[in-house]
Parts: structure tokens; sequence; C-alpha cells
């Protein structure tokens, strides 16, 4: 699990982005001017009023040292897994009472000193010492360890906890923190990514409660799982919210997701570094899915984690299925499959998953638009819509790939457009200069055709579809008829 944890973006407003200036100003400058220690006062009102109401929400979303550590000192830590017994009871406890003994005793000491000149430059003192304590030694563990290592010891976080616990008592916290909510669990791809980029390395995707919660008191509430979810389906809620969305969230296309267990039974190798594997059912013996749907697929059992992707295969007799994975340099979860994974070996699939490419069986029109390995899904799509739709008159394929050598059944998509009157297969590249083949991006094409009357399905990159879905907009295509699965949904990518 060398590179498990993933270093990524926590700090998305302004506050989160600058608040660390504060730590430097009191820590620092309060050397010099004491009385800016003062200011740390109305932090522990802060965070012990607002966590009332919101759980550790401060944490995540104001705190000054959270901010250096996300901000300042990510880029340079080793950012390893946090030690357990960092994050015990014995440790959390005998800290928060070490720190509290010493603190109250040097704010007994200064009270002696009331009503003199210089008592709030010595009270200042007392808060400046102590931050430029925590500057020093969070910010080396944030360097050696992890960035958000202090934070699960911290006094000020087990005040937090100590103030929510009284908010929960009295029933006012059940009514006022939102917490990390996930529309439906069928729609989980468990791929871990959520704890992969928590700043505290938590597990929200095995821990969902039963209206959909994440209810571990530790979480801070930074939505640094809500902006990486490649399923785009956590936020953040109260208690109330979570059942309303419960209720009227769609499952469709994820009713049949189920655990399967199946046998690799063939590996084939389709460039340097794209591989398709096709599985055998075992149990169940079939498996009913769809063209256009995904498959997830076990790569490790502690924690508990699966990769998602487009099932390339048209489904003939229910008994096995074949995905198409694209190696990526450093990818965690590709690595593992490519490195560990074998013909002969069973593995644990679950699903299928997913209606987004699901092609409407009334289209008379239907254009497919996919780039890079995007473009395995119509693989299975173009067979199964040839076969089973008999009312479609006019199919293409707009395929985009970077280099001539990029295209995956190639051959395959010509020889369906040789054989099929209706069907028409538009290749292009955007980097390679030695190709006959068309040159440009599948936006350059879009932007050239007659689309009336036609249901458009797209898979790849991110910026092509967004580019192409605002085109299709432009030439009159309606939004009803425009379906997209972008490649960071389909977690092909790590």
């Amino acid at each position: 699990m060398d590179n498990y944890y993933i270093k990524t973006n926590r700090t998305f407003t302004n506050i989160r982005k600058h608040a660390w200036i504060f730590t430097v100003l009191v820590a620092i400058g309060g050397l010099w001017e004491p009385k800016l220690g003062l200011l740390v006062i109305l932090i522990m009102l802060g965070l012990t009023t607002t966590s009332f109401f919101t759980g550790r929400y401060w944490c995540g979303n104001f705190c000054p040292h959270g901010s250096l550590f996300d901000r300042i000192t990510m880029p340079i830590s080793l950012n390893k897994k946090i030690p357990k017994f960092l994050k015990s009871k014995f440790i959390v406890v005998g800290f928060f009472i070490f720190f509290m003994y010493n603190f109250s005793r040097k704010i007994i000491k200064v009270s002696n000193f009331w009503g003199t000149y210089g008592f709030f430059d010595k009270l200042g003192f007392v808060f400046v010492t102590t931050y430029l304590m925590v500057l020093v030694t969070g910010g080396l563990f944030a360097i050696l360890v992890n960035p958000r290592t202090w934070c699960q010891f911290c006094p000020m976080g087990t005040i937090q906890k100590l103030s929510h616990a009284l908010g929960r008592s009295v029933g006012v916290a059940n009514k006022t923190e939102k917490k990390v909510t996930i529309e439906s669990l069928d729609k989980c791809h468990s791929c871990g990514k959520c704890s992969r980029v928590c700043p505290f390395q938590l597990t929200p995707y095995l821990e969902f409660s039963a209206n959909n919660q994440f209810e571990d008191i530790n979480c801070i509430k930074c939505a640094t799982c809500i902006e990486n979810c490649p399923a785009n389906i956590l936020s953040l809620k109260t208690k109330e919210e979570a059942w309303e969305l419960k209720e009227i969230v769609s499952t469709k296309g994820y009713e049949n997701r189920q655990r399967i267990e199946a046998k690799i039974i063939d590996i084939k190798d389709l460039a340097t570094d794209v591989k398709e594997f096709t599985f055998s059912f075992i149990s169940p013996e079939k498996v009913d899915y769809k063209a256009g749907q995904f498959i997830l697929i076990k790569i490790q059992d502690e924690p508990k984690t699966f990769r998602a992707y487009s099932i390339s295969s048209f489904n003939e007799d229910n008994t096995k299925l074949s995905i198409i994975i694209k190696k990526v340099e450093k990818g965690y979860g590709t690595n593992i499959i490519f490195n560990d994974l074998k013909v002969g070996d069973i593995v644990e699939l679950e699903g299928p998953m997913g209606d987004e490419l699901i092609v409407d069986n009334s289209a008379e029109k239907i254009l497919f638009i996919g780039n890079g390995i995007g473009i395995t899904p119509f693989i299975g799509l173009t067979k199964d819509v040839l076969t089973n739709n008999p009312r479609v008159k006019d199919i293409k394929l707009l395929d985009g790939q970077r280099y001539e050598n990029e295209f995956l059944y190639r051959d395959y998509f010509e020889s369906l457009d040789k054989e099929e009157d209706n069907f028409e297969y538009i290749p292009m590249v955007s980097r390679d200069k030695n190709t006959s083949i068309r040159k440009g991006y599948v936006t350059h094409a879009l932007k050239d055709m007659d689309l009336k009357g036609y249901k458009v399905y797209i898979c790849g990159s991110k910026n092509m579809v967004i580019d192409s879905y605002n085109i299709l907009l432009k030439k009159g295509v309606k939004e009803e008829d425009i379906f997209y699965e972008s490649e960071e949904k389909i977690s092909i990518n790590n």
C-alpha cells in the first residue's frame, strides 16, 4: 500500500487556502508582539461553539493549523499511513489531560499578574508558545508522516468532540449537523477513493449507516471525498435531508447488482499498456448484463477495494464478459491487476451497474462518441444495437485517439463498416502526423455533422465529454437525447 493514499487539493475556499497565515502570524509574530496570542481565544470559542452544532466541521473548514497542513506541508509530506496508536483512546485522552494540565498551570501562573501592565502580554504569550509548539511538532508530523497526523490527538479536536457530544445529547446536533451522505449504496463503486484522499484516512465507503450517512465522529466534513468521488454520489446533508434524498434517488441500472464469482479465461494484449480480460461466471453461472454497463473487479481485501470498468463485450449467453484495461503509470489499481492477475485465477466481481450508456431501443439514429480508453463500451454497444434494434437506420461511431497505434478493435469496427450499410466508423487522430487517418479531435468532426434526430452516447475524457455536450446543444440536439459517461467515473485512471 505504498501509494494507496493520494495527495489532492483540500483547500476549496479562500479561508482554507489562506487561514495558515494566522498560525504563522501568532506563532512567529507573537514572539515580538505577544498580544497577538489573545486572538487564539476567539479561535477556541469558535471551534467550541460550531462543534456543538456541526461536530468537527471547524477542523476541516476553518482551522488555521489545518490550513497549514493541507496547503503548505501537503506537497512535501511523505503522506504515509497514520500509525494506529496515534489514533488510540489512550493517546488521545492521555495527551488531552497532559496538555490541559500544562495549559491550565500556565494560565493560573499568569493570573497572578492580573491588573499589572504586563498581564495581557504574558497571557498572550501562553497562547503564542502553544501555537508555536503545534506549528513545530505538527509540522514535523505533517512532513514525516501525514499532513493531518497532529489532528488525530489534537486537544482542540477533543474539545470539539466533547462539545459535539453535548450537542447530540440535548438533541440539537442531530438536526443541524451535516454529514457525508451517499445517494445510494447500490451506486458506490467501492473504489476506496474517498478513503485514499481522506485527511484522517477514514473509510466512508465501508461504513455508511442505514440512512446512507457516514457517522464517524472524527470526520471533519472537509468535502475532500465529495470532490473526488468518481461516481459523484456524495454530499453533505443533515439527517432529515439524507432520508429525503434516499426516497427520491433513482437506482435504475443498478437493480441487478450482485456479487459474482468468476474465472479469468483469457487475457489478451491489445497494446503495450492495454489488456482485455475475459471472465467466465462461476456463481451465479449466468448474469444478465447489458452492453453499456460496467462491472467492479476486486483488487484487494484489506481494505476491501474494487475498480470499475466498462463492459466491452456483447452479451450473447449471459455466461461471460470482457473488460479492457489501460495500465497507468504508478496507477494503484491497474498495477495490481496487470501484475497479479493471470489466466485461471478466481476473482470477485460486482455488478452489473449503470444505465447512462444503455441505448434507447426506439432510437432510429444513433451517434457514439469515444476517445482514449473510453471507446471500450462501444465495442459491445455497436454489436448489440445492430443485433437487437431493427428500427435503427443510421449508426455512426466517432473514435478519437492520439496516435494510429492506439486504436482498439479498429479492424472490428472497419469490418462492421463494410458489412453493415447502416453503420459508419469515423476514426480520428489528434497528434499523429504520419498517418492517412483524419486528423483532429472528435469535436472537430461534430461541428460538420448533421445530427438532427440523433440520440448521442459519449464516453471518454472529461474535457471531451464537456466540449461534445456543448457542441451538440448548439447544433440543436435535445438535452434529453444526450447520454454520457466520463472516464473519471469509470475508474480506469488508477
